[in-house]
């Protein structure tokens, strides 16, 4: 298959996440969105209640949210940060706390004032009253906003994606990826007669809603999220939806699948949805029990390829597999499995389990759920294909700008974090050279940052204890330069003579090949050989050969 790059695929929307901004002037408005700053590191987030109803034909919505939230340290007349993005408006703003003067509206961040003295451990909420004509998604998800389309039938549907640009495109939230809603939410989708209202976790209440003087009926749809959730993962969706049910017998006991899709895409559902099955199989194998058993586990036709909401995994793939019909690792390893049912359930433990607090290192997200497409492919296939996989996305790398991005401004890295971050990944495991270990660090991430927003550094140190090696300088190599290690060498007869270039100074990554282990340095070492046989390198690492004279 014809090698397709990661730029031409960003331009061709096949690629996967969002734009990435290579030479971005920062602003004070990008730090208010990316920083804990003074008016958000003294409250935290305890639950979202929300209402919202979106009007297809004026492409508008109105709702609210009532924040609930608990004080985490004392002090004196502090002032709250809520974000709203415009175009949005603020309808009204109601708290549970004295406030001396109405709230101030500065860009897309509403600043509320307060007049008393806060204890560590208080509880208040503030509610907040919203409408408008929110930003329309040019291509979701890569750009971010909502979608009002419609389906074959010529039916309203409506969806949304923010998780570059954040939820507070259409929702009044703290929105920062290092404050979750510990208690989960409850959202009410309002939808004409006729139409469904899909939101995440479990739909608890149906209402018929009596109209208004023409006698226009509405259906009022309440989803409960019991667990943590970020808040680019709220997302409600409205379409001609029909629902069928299956469940999975798994680690924590029984899964129950949820599954909403257009009408005339049930049969085609059925079948391209049997999946789902050997993917939990393989998941909870390789990364312990899904994380959101209270809240179940769905799928949900959107219109949109797809994106990773939390018990809500956005489904747009057309039934069929590969991505979009094609193999992104070009093998044709890909075109056994549907790309998007792999992909974003595996971010249910790598996203959703686990979440970055900072945008920058959303690496973490995409580098371990681009390598469970490879840990998946192994346990529906086999190792040899898995190898083929994670080799062959290898070519999808481009060493643009670092896989880290810049901290405290909603900055992403370079779209390397999902071939070049899962081809680190499989890197570290020739290095581990034990997959019971490497599937027991796994699991541990899972269960160790259960429902936790976590650093790089964390994930860093947590690798390198468990796995009983420093992989410092590999996280360095791949995560911080875009450098790719080069391994010289010279064979003469029975020696071999070999040496990194290119690579960060002390880099650690001994190479396997054969019976062999070496660990280059940047100086020329030499090894006896047992025969003269030409050697064969493994092309499981994610470093380039280089025979010299």
């Amino acid at each position: 298959m014809k090698k397709i790059s990661y730029s031409l695929l960003l331009i061709s929307g096949l690629a996967f996440g969002q734009f990435f901004e290579k030479n971005k002037t920062f602003t004070k408005q990008d730090t208010l969105k990316g920083s804990n700053t003074e008016f958000r590191n003294f409250w935290d987030v305890k639950k979202y209640e929300l209402s919202v109803e979106p009007d297809f034909q004026q492409k508008s919505i109105v709702g609210n949210n009532k924040i609930s939230f608990e004080i985490t340290k004392d002090i004196s007349n502090p002032v709250f940060q809520i974000d709203l993005q415009q175009p949005m408006k603020v309808d009204v703003v109601q708290c549970s706390f004295p406030t001396p003067k109405p709230f101030k509206r500065e860009g897309d961040f509403i600043f509320i004032s307060s007049h008393k003295n806060f204890k560590k451990g208080e509880k208040y909420t503030i509610y907040i009253g919203y409408s408008g004509n929110p930003t329309i998604a040019k291509r979701a998800p890569w750009d971010g906003g909502w979608v009002f389309t419609k389906d074959e039938k010529g039916n309203p549907w409506m969806s949304v994606a923010d998780e570059a640009i954040g939820a507070s495109i259409w929702l009044p939230t703290k929105d920062i990826w290092s404050d979750e809603p510990d208690e989960g939410i409850t959202m009410k989708i309002i939808t004409p007669m006729g139409l469904v209202g899909v939101g995440n976790g479990r739909l608890i209440k149906e209402e018929v809603r009596i109209g208004n003087s023409i006698g226009e009926n509405k259906t009022v749809w309440t989803w409960e999220v019991k667990n943590p959730i970020n808040a680019y993962s709220i997302i409600p969706n409205i379409g001609k939806y029909v629902n069928f049910k299956d469940s999975y017998d798994g680690e924590n006991g029984k899964l129950d699948l949820d599954y909403w899709v257009i009408d005339y895409n049930l049969d085609k559902a059925k079948k391209q949805f049997q999946q789902v099955k050997p993917m939990l199989k393989a998941f909870e194998y390789w990364f312990g029990p899904y994380p959101f058993y209270e809240d179940s586990y769905k799928l949900v036709d959107s219109p949109y390829l797809g994106m990773e909401h939390q018990s809500n995994v956005a489904y747009g793939n057309g039934y069929q597999n590969g991505y979009l019909g094609r193999d992104l690792s070009g093998t044709g390893v890909g075109l056994n499995w549907d790309f998007i049912i792999i992909h974003e359930s595996g971010h249910e433990w790598f996203a959703n389990n686990i979440t970055a607090k900072d945008q920058a290192d959303m690496w973490i997200h995409e580098a371990f759920t681009n390598y469970s497409e490879v840990l998946f492919t192994e346990n529906y296939m086999d190792k040899k294909s898995a190898d083929m996989y994670a080799q062959g996305i290898q070519n999808n790398i481009e060493n643009d700008i670092p896989i880290i991005g810049k901290y405290g401004v909603r900055n992403e890295g370079s779209g390397d974090m999902y071939a070049k971050g899962a081809s680190m990944i499989h890197t570290m495991r020739q290095i581990i050279n034990d997959d019971a270990k490497f599937r027991q660090i796994l699991r541990g991430l899972n269960k160790d940052f259960y429902h936790q927003t976590v650093t790089t550094e964390q994930v860093e140190k947590y690798i390198s204890e468990k796995a009983g090696f420093d992989f410092s300088s590999v996280f360095n190599q791949y995560l911080r330069t875009v450098d790719v290690p080069v391994l010289e060498y010279s064979q003469k007869g029975k020696e071999l003579k070999y040496r990194f270039v290119n690579s960060v100074k002390n880099l650690k990554l001994p190479v396997r090949f054969g019976e062999y282990t070496i660990s280059p340095t940047e100086s020329w070492q030499t090894l006896k050989l047992k025969n003269s046989n030409p050697v064969e390198f493994s092309k499981n690492y994610y470093i380039k050969y280089k025979e010299v004279q």
